[in-house]
């Protein structure tokens, strides 16, 4: 009896003051499998490259939209201080042919810069009608390597946080340019073409793209529609000796995608390489080697 009433002795004691944790405050604190990202990102030297690749070639508008996004990343004020046209503005410069590509990297990379913070999420939101983030990484062949090596940091960077890495993962559909497209095909596409890319800076953003992707803890039925494409990709990757930090990526994401489809044990068979061939390069590696194989023999 004495202990019922200390625990509602201190219950009472934590709401008064203000510290008494819900059961879905306990659920948030859990700690998840952090996210691989690219945090070498120098914030003042991308804005001020920015600023002086724009001058003189944006709007009024425009140029009181950088002044929110400084104030944004580097007053660190809140999303809500970017205006409704800001994704418009980052719209032209990423389209139009009258900006360098020097410039659309450093917007990118500004971007990727912003992808770490949890609030991003707001501006994601608010390209849910014109996709045009979606359907510029939809083009990501089409881009200069240094622009595709910045996009592939922002799309990295956005599963630092869990809004903006199920953002990635949105399945509602569009049409663009007479394909349909939703954000988890667009995603699945940025990290098959990074991980197959002969460019060294991709493969490794590549290979933390679909790290992520496979900590990521979302109902299998999401997964069974790309696990297959990204097992693929990965068998392929294999082919390419990678190191031990990207061959440790990659066997995590294709154990995931083994247990979420039948079909991948089948593509590991038929296709190969089987990863037994990364056996004796670490002890984590040997850990994932040996998972793969209980599912799928050599």
């Amino acid at each position: 009896m004495s202990d019922n009433n200390s625990d509602t002795s201190a219950q009472q004691q934590q709401r008064a003051n203000g510290t008494e944790r819900s059961p879905s405050t306990e659920e948030k604190e859990i700690p998840r499998e952090p996210a691989l990202v690219h945090k070498d990102i120098n914030i003042k030297t991308e804005l001020e490259c920015l600023v002086r690749l724009l001058d003189g070639k944006i709007y009024k508008d425009e140029e009181t939209a950088m002044e929110e996004l400084h104030q944004y990343l580097i007053e660190d004020e809140g999303s809500w201080v970017l205006g409704d046209n800001f994704l418009v503005f980052v719209q032209r410069v990423l389209r139009e042919d009258n900006f360098s590509p020097d410039t659309r990297v450093h917007l990118i990379r500004t971007l990727a810069y912003a992808a770490l913070k949890d609030d991003v999420i707001i501006i994601l939101h608010q390209d849910r009608r014109d996709h045009s983030l979606m359907n510029y990484a939809q083009d990501i062949e089409k881009h200069t390597p240094e622009e595709q090596q910045a996009w592939a940091m922002f799309m990295c960077n956005l599963f630092e946080n869990i809004g903006p890495s199920e953002w990635l993962l949105y399945i509602s559909e569009w049409d663009y340019l007479g394909q349909t497209i939703s954000n988890i095909r667009v995603t699945t596409k940025v990290a098959v073409h990074c991980i197959l890319s002969n460019c060294p800076q991709l493969k490794n953003s590549g290979s933390m793209m679909l790290y992520n992707i496979a900590i990521k803890e979302v109902k299998t039925v999401v997964f069974d529609d790309i696990a297959v494409e990204l097992a693929m990709a990965i068998l392929q990757f294999f082919q390419s000796n990678p190191v031990e930090e990207q061959a440790f990526r990659t066997l995590k994401a294709l154990a995931r995608f083994l247990e979420v489809s039948a079909d991948v044990a089948a593509i590991i068979q038929m296709i190969g390489p089987h990863p037994k061939q990364f056996a004796g390069m670490s002890e984590r590696v040997d850990e994932l080697v040996n998972k793969i194989s209980r599912k799928v023999p050599a």
